[in-house]
């Protein structure tokens, strides 16, 4: 899967969750940044930026009064959003995905070393590399981004989740790799990212910014991906890659 069409079902997913608009964009740009300092090869390098572009892809299978929920999601509603690994990996492999680094990001990013994250309860080394990198990724942005539950951002934000990787390092975390995300931040090398798009001025311009091209690409693969005996043509996820998000 080329870039192109990545990022059009990166815009699918926001368009379906506006509170976590711009987090596909800075995971992106934060694998890319770890993926430097690990001196990634070109085409690997690659691979992991596009399995962050494409992480939560499965939840424009899941329904958006869970995904904007307020408060906290019950148990049931847990288990509903959890499902989202699995679908978008049952998904990209319905598109000819078969990169298993993109793959493996995408099912297996909640993870946790101890065994205590879904969906497969993997431990340790069994948890593909580059999720347990990405993992760190994905925690550190989802604790320092607007959501509808907090709007705590910025440096003191950083700080709380900084100390939160380091509380489950070895327990939830590859500690090696929470080490060098950490010194990449403690360096001011992380700066930009951390507040790239987070604002809400700056979510609500991402949520102007239509582009009708993207929005067929991303509904054209979506339909072309569908399991058989559904269509997603009639489904939310359709109304909302409309032009007006409706």
């Amino acid at each position: 899967m080329d870039f192109e069409l990545a990022n059009a079902l990166g815009r699918a997913v926001e368009r379906k969750d506006m509170s976590t608009a711009a987090h596909t964009w800075r995971v992106t740009m934060y694998t890319q940044a770890m993926g430097e300092e690990l001196g990634l090869a070109k085409d690997e390098l690659f691979s992991v930026m596009l399995g962050a572009v494409l992480h939560d892809i499965g939840k424009i299978d899941i329904p958006r009064e869970i995904l904007t929920k307020p408060g906290r999601l019950d148990d049931a509603e847990y288990d509903v959003i959890k499902q989202h690994t699995v679908l978008g990996h049952e998904r990209l492999r319905r598109m000819g995905v078969n990169d298993p680094r993109v793959l493996g990001i995408v099912r297996s990013h909640h993870e946790r070393l101890d065994g205590s994250g879904y969906p497969d309860h993997l431990t340790g080394e069994d948890i593909p590399q580059e999720a347990r990198w990405f993992s760190i990724i994905d925690g550190f942005d989802a604790m320092t981004s607007l959501r509808p539950y907090r709007n705590t951002v910025g440096a003191e934000a950083a700080r709380d989740a900084l100390a939160e990787l380091q509380n489950h390092r070895e327990t939830w975390y590859d500690p090696e790799a929470v080490d060098m995300f950490e010194s990449l931040f403690r360096q001011g090398r992380l700066d930009s990212i951390l507040s790239h798009l987070n604002d809400q001025d700056a979510l609500d311009a991402v949520a102007r910014d239509v582009d009708p091209v993207k929005l067929q690409m991303a509904r054209d693969a979506i339909l072309a991906s569908d399991p058989p005996g559904h269509d997603s043509s009639s489904s939310d996820i359709m109304s909302w890659l409309s032009e007006d998000g409706a």
